[in-house]
């Protein structure tokens, strides 16, 4: 499930945009919203985490309309998340991605047999090493301003690689912990990016979106690098 919300393209269109100066925000408020939004995501996935949902999708809902349905939600959030500069607005695209995305983070959960342990262990590393990046993105962002090309074209090389990986399974292993050190790194290139936003609650909104899909990709990737060695 790699994704990033938005393009390099969109990044800049938001840096132009004019923004009314009564919008802006303290830098303390903008980063409680920000936090708050990322959470909130977090804390919506953990409660789709249940058998009974997924049992639920499994015996009532169509497997290619659920795809179907996860892709639309995902995309059409982004767009109304990215498109509107009203708080509200991008909150409910936030939730369109939140949910489905949530969903299948359930199925990957339950249906994958993961044991607790497994799946706590990865819960508390991507937590530990959010935590390290979120840090790292403010205090390094001369690193971060750098790199940003990097994991845009070292993420496309590892998309391809996952496609080749269908001939070749044996570098799956290798290609998922790439995967996860690349979305660590997104981390904190997000939360750098985040900062040199205009300071609204719209961008607040916006650049959680980015965050959130870093540390459920992150948690998906470990999920399977723990869940192997398990085996």
């Amino acid at each position: 499930m790699e994704m990033n919300s938005i393009s390099q393209a969109q990044r800049a269109e938001r840096l132009k945009a004019v923004v009314n100066p009564d919008s802006i925000i303290s830098l303390r408020a903008y980063n409680l919203i920000l936090t708050g939004t990322v959470l909130y995501g977090l804390v919506i996935n953990a409660l789709l985490c249940r058998e009974s949902v997924v049992e639920f999708l499994s015996s009532k809902v169509n497997p290619v309309v659920f795809f179907i349905g996860y892709f639309v939600c995902v995309i059409a959030g982004i767009v109304i998340s990215q498109k509107s500069s009203k708080p509200a607005i991008s909150f409910l695209g936030y939730n369109l991605i939140v949910v489905p995305v949530g969903l299948v983070v359930a199925q990957a959960v339950i249906l994958g047999g993961y044991s607790p342990s497994v799946v706590w262990h990865s819960v508390i590393t991507t937590a530990g090493v959010t935590v390290i990046m979120v840090a790292a993105g403010l205090l390094f962002p001369q690193f971060f301003a750098k790199i940003g090309s990097i994991l845009f074209f070292g993420l496309i090389g590892v998309l391809f690689g996952f496609l080749i990986s269908i001939f070749l399974p044996g570098v799956n292993m290798a290609l998922t912990i790439l995967a996860a050190g690349l979305f660590s790194l997104y981390i904190g290139y997000d939360v750098y990016r985040s900062q040199q936003f205009p300071r609204t609650v719209d961008n607040a909104i916006d650049c959680a979106i980015d965050i959130y899909l870093d540390i459920i990709n992150l948690f998906l990737r470990l999920l399977r690098i723990f869940g192997k060695s398990n085996d």
